[in-house]
């Protein structure tokens, strides 16, 4: 059997139902609980423990959420389509990645029509 979100392979005991389909547990975790990138309470919690750990920038995020960082901050501002296509990501991924960014007050979007576009949190 396959999960019908991701199509990875699922063993019988290994199958969650999620809204009349098949799904792995980590896409089922991430139907039931999609990343809000727009919590006062995340970005709170988020900047107390960076200051306590004495991080800045971006100091304490991974390898990806770097390099998500650094094309915004080279470019200033770009399309969050440009941005998922360069880094080969899938929009559920861009969004994990970018609430971690967000809640860091690293990262914002603004949208201008039906586009969204990314720059960061402070120009």
């Amino acid at each position: 059997m396959q999960c019908a979100r991701c199509g990875c392979n699922l063993e019988t005991n290994q199958v969650n139902h999620f809204e009349g389909k098949d799904v792995c547990e980590d896409c089922c975790f991430e139907l039931m609980n999609p990343p809000k990138t727009c919590d006062p309470l995340a970005v709170h919690s988020t900047l107390t423990i960076r200051k306590e750990l004495g991080q800045n920038g971006t100091e304490g995020l991974t390898d990806l959420q770097k390099q998500i960082y650094n094309i915004v901050a080279e470019k200033r501002t770009i399309k969050r389509e440009e941005l998922i296509a360069e880094l080969s990501l899938t929009p559920e991924e861009m969004e994990r990645q970018f609430a971690v960014l967000r809640h860091c007050e690293l990262l914002r979007a603004f949208k201008e029509g039906k586009t969204v576009y990314i720059t960061k949190f402070s120009t």
